[in-house]
């Protein structure tokens, strides 16, 4: 009865371990296809989607960032794609 519950134990950290191994190699591939894309490639994308895309002489940049905080959460956005999107609405 030991001997189940040892392979039993050993299957699942198994299967979770490979688990974790796909999921981190998948989060770089994510990474790099996001460091590939422009920030006015990202504000296209991710922006009109649920709405028009605002001019970016709507806002003064200290305004960008307030919103690029809030849409990060809106639009479930990385850091990275944010950090992006609001230095090319800045510009």
């Amino acid at each position: 009865m030991k001997t189940l519950n040892k392979k039993n134990l050993m299957g699942i950290v198994v299967i979770l371990v490979g688990i974790l191994i796909f999921l981190s190699i998948n989060g770089c591939f994510v990474s790099e296809k996001v460091a590939a894309k422009s920030g006015a490639q990202l504000w296209a994308e991710n922006c009109q989607r649920c709405h028009n895309m605002p001019s970016p002489a709507t806002f003064s940049p200290d305004q960008w960032e307030t919103v690029g905080m809030h849409m990060q959460t809106r639009a479930l956005l990385t850091k990275a794609e944010r950090d992006k999107i609001v230095e090319f609405l800045k510009q």
